[in-house]
């Protein structure tokens, strides 16, 4: 893939995110890597309108490679989960629902068993000022074994091997986080046991669950 691939990649990311919901105006970015270069959008680029000039090249020191615009103000956090993880894809969100339980809750409770896609119960990494090594530092921690993550008071950040899977993570997240809040005005959610999660692990392995198949 081509810098110019992998850019036009993450504006139509960033753009898809936009219909969803999840990005608003211009808060929230998107990046992906290959290799040792990093495509990332840009600070202050309005995301639903997001082109391929609205998004830099960078290494994974930071250093400005293609694009005319200066990366986003979280391109540390973005950089520090490429180093610690083996993402391909990074995706930051303000999505209303992830945002409202990243105020309120210490961590995203399984309730349905798609949750475990993104490995368990989703962790609320802990306050810290945007764009500082502190809120990076804090969501490297939150994301350890997980796909996803909340910052609290802040909004969410999802993974994946891939733009597309990075995508899916952090709409599913979002759809996680509104079933709860609408369990939680009906009555006090029934969470998922450990056990009926390995059940449901083991289910989901013995049928290649969500993968296509033929008939027999």
């Amino acid at each position: 893939m081509t810098a110019d691939d992998l850019r036009t990649s993450v504006a139509a990311a960033s753009r898809r995110l936009a219909e969803a919901g999840l990005l608003v105006g211009t808060a929230g970015n998107v990046s992906a890597r290959v290799g040792d270069r990093v495509a990332v959008t840009a600070s202050g680029v309005v995301l639903g309108d997001c082109t391929t000039h609205d998004v830099t090249v960078v290494s994974m020191d930071g250093e400005v490679l293609e694009g005319a615009l200066r990366p986003t103000s979280e391109i540390d956090l973005h950089l520090g989960l490429y180093a610690s993880t083996g993402a391909a894809a990074v995706v930051h969100t303000h999505a209303p629902y992830s945002t409202a339980v990243a105020c309120v809750l210490e961590e995203l409770p399984v309730l349905h068993y798609q949750q475990l896609a993104l490995g368990g119960a989703v962790r609320v990494a802990p306050y810290a000022t945007f764009g500082t090594p502190e809120l990076a530092a804090h969501v490297r921690d939150a994301l350890v074994d997980r796909q996803a993550a909340l910052m609290a008071n802040h909004g969410s950040v999802a993974i994946g091997g891939d733009l597309t899977q990075a995508v899916e993570h952090a709409l599913l997240l979002e759809w996680l986080a509104t079933l709860h809040h609408r369990a939680s005005v009906l009555g006090t959610p029934r969470t998922l046991t450990e056990a009926d999660q390995a059940a449901v692990v083991a289910a989901a392995i013995a049928r290649s669950y969500g993968t296509p198949q033929e008939n027999p």
